[in-house]
């Protein structure tokens, strides 16, 4: 291994990003000029990293498996010992500790280390062993770089923790931090089990149009876009709800997407221009009906994807087995903002509650159902810890759901709330 290599590893944090990608890119050149590929071609692994360390429990210290394998991954440590190296290659299963030795691959190969960096994605071929500290390992026999890395991989594998960066970045977010990699895999185990449970109840999964002539279905700001064929002002969609009804109009009597929605507002932590929701239909159902469709929903992910109902999620422990607590808006003013909904309509009430409250109301007017959202969201949401199904909305905020029987000025509406965040909503139709 050259001086300069040695170096490069060792204080790549002294130097420039600039620095480092020159070093990547002779090395790129050197492999080039030895004739080799450094963006080689098709590769057929037999094991993953971590069907390797499951199969090879067995051997002791010291003990090698007769069988030769084969594996692909991307090189994200190095620690040199003259003529022998350990590397560790990761793919997206888990993490595996390589050893190149100097007798083993022969003065070439061994050289061509040198020419390998951090970051690089390699090939290797060899028999998998337990060190003497019993950490199941691969002795190389044969290896090659299959896509060289002309950039730096972030903070050196340490993790990336710069915010924006991680969010602009998603690649760079994948490669450092592995349990970010983690929550994209779950994400997508996730909606195969919703698909899965909705399907088994006999629903249909559909697609409905992304461009319209009438943004409607949410109170949103549509992204506004041309149609040049029709010359016709379009807008991207802001809910899927419009089309989902019209299919049980047209009697399809039990429809879902799971559809991207777009939204040109602003963004923070909790809201996204661009995101996916879930909506789900039922002809002769009701809101209840709907409340033991979303407890089923979550129960069979917390089984099938995660093993548990018991998560932690910022920090707090949360219980996701249904059923879930069911409390009225009103018990919950009461509780929390001491003020009831019959209070709230009295003339001038509840924008003197929210000015009590510190709530910023800004000059304009607003209507009563956004002053009541507002005090409940001030007052209440930091309490919905545990997942709870708020019930029994005022007219004001629902003006789509049907009127409670026993109460025409509540309707027949939830939401279900977990850590403080709103996860469903969903109402009996007019």
């Amino acid at each position: 291994m050259s001086q300069e290599k040695k170096n490069e590893r060792a204080a790549a944090p002294e130097l420039s990003w600039s620095e480092q990608q020159e070093i990547r890119i002779d090395h790129l050149r050197q492999l080039e000029a030895q004739g080799l590929n450094p963006y080689g071609s098709r590769f057929v692994r037999t094991m993953s990293a971590a069907q390797v360390k499951e199969r090879y429990q067995y051997l002791e210290p010291d003990q090698e498996a007769p069988e030769e394998i084969s594996l692909a991954g991307r090189i994200t440590a190095w620690r040199g010992h003259g003529k022998a190296s350990f590397l560790d290659l990761s793919d997206l299963s888990d993490r595996l500790q390589l050893y190149f030795k100097y007798d083993v691959l022969g003065e070439e190969a061994y050289k061509r280390l040198a020419l390998a960096d951090l970051g690089d994605m390699i090939t290797v071929k060899g028999n998998v062993f337990r060190t003497k500290r019993g950490e199941i390992s691969l002795r190389v026999h044969e290896w090659q770089i299959a896509a060289k890395s002309l950039n730096p991989p972030p903070e050196k594998w340490h993790g990336l923790s710069d915010v924006e960066l991680r969010y602009r970045q998603r690649y760079a977010d994948l490669i450092a931090n592995r349990e970010v990699r983690e929550v994209f895999i779950k994400r997508s185990h996730i909606v195969s089990a919703i698909r899965r449970y909705l399907d088994n109840l006999g629903f249909l999964e559909v697609e409905t149009p992304m461009l319209s002539t009438l943004a409607g279905g949410a109170a949103a700001r549509p992204f506004i876009t041309h149609h040049n064929a029709l010359n016709a002002t379009m807008y991207l969609r802001i809910a899927t709800e419009l089309h989902l009804k019209r299919c049980i109009v047209g009697g399809l009597e039990k429809v879902y997407e799971i559809g991207r929605i777009l939204r040109n507002e602003g963004i923070d932590t909790r809201h996204n221009p661009e995101f996916t929701t879930l909506e789900v239909y039922e002809a002769w159902s009701d809101y209840q009906g709907m409340m033991a469709l979303a407890e089923g929903i979550i129960d069979t992910c917390c089984r099938e994807v995660l093993g548990t109902h018991q998560v932690t999620f910022m920090g707090r422990e949360l219980d996701l087995r249904p059923p879930f607590p069911r409390r009225t808006m009103d018990s919950m003013l009461q509780e929390y903002a001491h003020i009831s909904l019959a209070e709230l309509r009295q003339p001038g009430r509840a924008q003197e509650k929210a000015l009590q409250l510190g709530i910023n109301l800004g000059n304009k007017e607003h209507t009563l159902a956004h002053l009541i959202d507002k005090i409940f969201e001030a007052t209440c949401e930091e309490h919905l810890i545990q997942p709870t199904f708020v019930i029994d909305y005022p007219i004001e905020l629902s003006p789509l759901a049907k009127r409670k029987a026993s109460d025409p000025t509540l309707t027949d509406r939830f939401e279900l709330f977990v850590c403080g965040s709103e996860l469903a909503n969903a109402f009996s139709e007019l």
